[in-house]
């Protein structure tokens, strides 16, 4: 493989409070070497990025990369050939975005990773979970009140985000069943959600018993459980039972983010599905209860986000973008600052985001042994964040595993 030596470049990674010149030279997919000054190398091919800043690829750590459809009672229902074209589809655009890894939080597959990893489309590094666990009548349920067929033929269909276990010993096996199938981490569904038909927002989707069970089998296979939660109870109640990944967090307390952040736990709020939902979702197909629920934790977005900074817990990146609505994805950025320091959105999406995933070190950052998953941005991120928007036109250049995947003279 080729080397790269970028040069003259800003370099942003959210490890300094602001962006620091540098060059930084790329050789067999990693980052081989990082300096303030020249670095000498004979065969490398030379970039200046005078004026342009060098960011890591960017993380998104809350997709659903085969959600194709917002009804997803229906999506379910699709053929997988299907739904894995449309995937490959999502993902490109993802790519082109700037994201160079993300994690899926249900219903991709470790087949369909297999399929990018043997490069068949182009797409972005994936982390899984697999289906999303959900009680009955939880979020990962889409069957209406009056749908009683048996759910287990859905669940094993590519277009189902989750599937359901009821009781610990089923629990239990749904973890072991999720990690067999080349899962990373355990996602449950333990608040209600509004894409879902039967499930109010305060609806505490699993006992603790069974959130304690996730959580030991997921320890057990050196991995953790990610939460879908939304209200402050079940969010409390999902720290005290070891989840280590708190998804949305919309109706989050301050004291209940102070003890999340003693626990060591991460947040991963997702405002712009919720924006987008009220704006398009009834366009698109959202049924008219979920549309009902949406207002219900749109409205706390924001503030949830001061909560959580004030007691220092720390944020990753999340977009959780369904269907037509995935193009907003980069306007979490801009969402985000609104209400925090652009450096701390930064590092939303580059440290923290790569800490939430136990990749520390190899993507998310700008250092020898790193991945050479890197964006080169026209300005100045840090003084204007829609920079990082407009379906990735404002960057010049995307870099995944060392190739570039585009490249604009």
């Amino acid at each position: 493989m080729s080397a790269t030596l970028f040069e003259n470049a800003r370099v942003l990674d959210g490890t300094a409070e602001d962006a620091v010149e540098g060059h930084v030279l790329v050789e067999d997919g990693r980052i081989k070497e990082v300096s303030d000054k020249r670095i000498s190398t004979a065969s490398a091919r030379r970039l200046d990025l005078r004026g342009r800043t060098l960011m890591p690829g960017l993380i998104d750590a809350h997709v659903h990369v085969i959600a194709s459809e917002v009804n997803l009672a229906r999506h379910a229902l699709l053929p997988d050939a299907l739904v894995a074209f449309r995937a490959a589809k999502i993902m490109r655009g993802m790519l082109m975005r700037g994201f160079t890894t993300v994690r899926d939080l249900g219903g991709a597959t470790q087949g369909l990773r297999a399929a990018r990893d043997e490069g068949h489309f182009d797409a972005p590094r994936m982390v899984l979970c697999g289906k999303a666990i959900s009680a009955t009548g939880g979020h990962s349920d889409g069957r209406g009140r009056w749908d009683n067929r048996d759910s287990y033929w859905l669940e094993q269909r590519l277009g189902a985000l989750g599937r359901l276990a009821d009781g610990v010993d089923a629990v239990r096996r749904a973890c072991r069943e999720e990690i067999k199938a080349g899962a990373d981490y355990i996602k449950i569904m333990a608040n209600g959600g509004v894409a879902s038909p039967t499930d109010p927002i305060a609806f505490l989707g699993y006992s603790k018993d069974e959130i304690r069970a996730a959580v030991e089998e997921a320890q057990m296979a050196q991995t953790y459980v990610a939460a879908h939660l939304y209200t402050d109870e079940a969010i409390s109640r999902a720290v005290e039972c070891g989840v280590r990944s708190l998804e949305h967090c919309n109706l989050i307390e301050e004291s209940t983010a102070r003890k999340a952040a003693e626990a060591g736990a991460i947040a991963c709020p997702t405002l712009v599905t919720y924006q987008a939902l009220k704006d398009e979702g009834a366009s698109l197909g959202l049924p008219p209860e979920s549309v009902a629920k949406i207002d219900t934790v749109r409205l706390a977005g924001l503030e949830s986000l001061e909560k959580m900074r004030r007691a220092g817990l720390t944020m990753a990146f999340g977009t959780d973008l369904l269907g037509e609505m995935h193009r907003h994805q980069s306007e979490e950025f801009v969402i985000r600052g609104r209400v925090l320091p652009a450096i701390e959105v930064i590092r939303s999406t580059t440290m923290h985001a790569a800490k939430l995933l136990r990749m520390e070190g190899q993507i998310g950052v700008v250092a020898p042994g790193a991945f050479a998953d890197l964006i080169v941005v026209e300005g100045d991120p840090l003084k204007d964040l829609s920079l990082l928007t407009g379906q990735g036109r404002h960057l010049s250049a995307i870099m995944l595993d060392g190739r570039f995947v585009k490249e604009s003279q």
